[in-house]
């Protein structure tokens, strides 16, 4: 099998910094150590950079089947290798929706035939598909979807018996959307009855509202903590929500878990005025204050994992009035440079950001050998040089949509090398015509 050798990197890896070689053997990281001479390893040198775990994105939608207009499993898995996503859980309100074994399987084969990060998916349960989703093995999949508020491809349950059974039902990791769809729904139509369908896109955080949220997200965790169940809760978005979220305990021991996303980390309601509806996303990108106190629960631990929701639509779409614009943007070239953006601002430190990007997702969903550099682990790797600026624009934006909510800003870091299960998957602007991903495999 092929040698790679990557000389004098700075590691990045469980909670230590520290300067080393990575010796690669096929898909493996063979062995890590200073001074490591290997004379058939092709070299990559990689003075002044970190090397990072590649990322893994537990949340995403890359459209395919049924809405490859707004992007596919190629382009988006394309775009996340370029920002160092090395695997991806793609959601299941796709069309058809992932709602039984059979469609399922059929997105693993997608996924086979043209994806360029490793790839896992979420099964959607809904509420008449209980005994599909009791056939689901435990290995099949990352882990169980729920809508508990409406979102694009409305896969909503809202059958309280049907969700208590759900609960009670999989041993797998249950992945949920909080909103409490009466109260988003009583919002919408009071500010459809002042304006219309051109609600101003800043009452989008009024409409779906810290309430919303909280009733939802506290409802579903009383839920897991009735029945036992393993609950994750997806892309918290208000400081509220914090108080349901454990930091006593480690990620191990956690049977509640919780996620925050980049964007509602970066943005707040100050944004809407020059971003408008390209920052419209469910839930909503809410005030400074709940930014602010998603970062605490972050940097002290009730929040667990770092992800995205990648979600793009096309321009002509998101330019269209409040209640037409779907919600949902684009993020995975951009989010790791976010996050070191982040990190040179002092806001988070590099092996935080490893811990809620890499290690803890793959801890979460139990991912056989990924999310670490550790020899023996498959070589999923990410060269960041943290001192390269780029401006991201719809020139060198890679999503298939072709815009980004972080078009004119200037990033100060810049992914130069993916590598995908030991392969070199990106390097400096170009992409290997090969593909080596894999169908990711569960340690349960």
């Amino acid at each position: 099998m092929a040698k790679q050798l990557i000389k004098n990197a700075t590691i990045v890896n469980e909670n230590s910094i520290f300067e080393a070689d990575v010796l690669l053997q096929g898909d493996r990281i063979q062995k890590i150590g200073k001074d490591i001479s290997e004379g058939e390893a092709k070299i990559i040198d990689a003075s002044g950079k970190y090397l990072l775990p590649g990322i893994i994105d537990d949340q995403v939608h890359f459209r395919e089947p049924g809405l490859t207009h707004k992007g596919n499993i190629a382009s988006e898995s394309r775009a996340a290798i370029a920002g160092g996503i090395t695997t991806f859980m793609e959601q299941p309100n796709t069309n058809p929706q992932t709602t039984t074994i059979e469609k399922l399987e059929e997105k693993f084969a997608m996924a086979n035939a043209s994806s360029y990060a490793n790839y896992s998916f979420l099964f959607g349960g809904t509420n008449d598909n209980l005994e599909e989703l009791k056939r689901l093995d435990k290995m099949a999949c990352s882990g169980v979807k729920l809508f508990l508020g409406s979102s694009t491809g409305n896969m909503l349950v809202d059958d309280e018996e049907v969700l208590e059974k759900i609960f009670r039902s999989t041993e797998m990791v249950i992945s949920a959307h909080c909103e409490d769809e009466g109260t988003i729904r009583r919002n919408l139509a009071e500010y459809k009855e002042k304006y219309g369908d051109d609600i101003p896109v800043k009452y989008h955080p009024l409409i779906r509202s810290e309430e919303a949220c909280y009733l939802s997200s506290s409802k579903a965790i009383n839920l897991a903590k009735t029945t036992g169940a393993r609950l994750h809760v997806f892309h918290l978005s208000t400081g509220k929500e914090m108080e349901l979220f454990r930091n006593d305990i480690p990620l191990e021991q956690k049977k509640i878990t919780a996620e925050v996303c980049i964007h509602h980390l970066w943005f707040s309601e100050e944004d809407y005025d020059t971003k408008g509806t390209l920052i419209k996303w469910n839930p909503a990108v809410k005030t400074a204050t709940d930014r602010k106190k998603l970062w605490e629960a972050l940097l002290d631990d009730r929040l667990d994992v770092i992800a995205t929701d990648h979600a793009p639509h096309l321009w002509e779409e998101k330019d269209e009035v409040y209640t037409k614009a779907p919600s949902g943007g684009p993020l995975v070239q951009h989010a790791l440079p976010a996050m070191l953006q982040k990190h040179k601002e002092g806001m988070i430190s590099l092996e935080k950001m490893v811990e809620k990007m890499c290690h803890n997702p793959a801890k979460l969903f139990d991912i056989e050998k990924r999310g670490f550099v550790k020899e023996g682990y498959f070589a999923d790797l990410v060269l960041v040089d943290l001192n390269s600026s780029w401006q991201a624009n719809r020139g060198n934006d890679l999503y298939k949509c072709g815009w980004s909510p972080f078009d004119g800003f200037t990033f100060t870091s810049k992914v130069t090398h993916t590598f995908v299960n030991g392969h070199l998957a990106y390097e400096n602007g170009n992409f290997s015509a090969e593909r080596n991903a894999r169908r990711l495999t569960f340690d349960r």
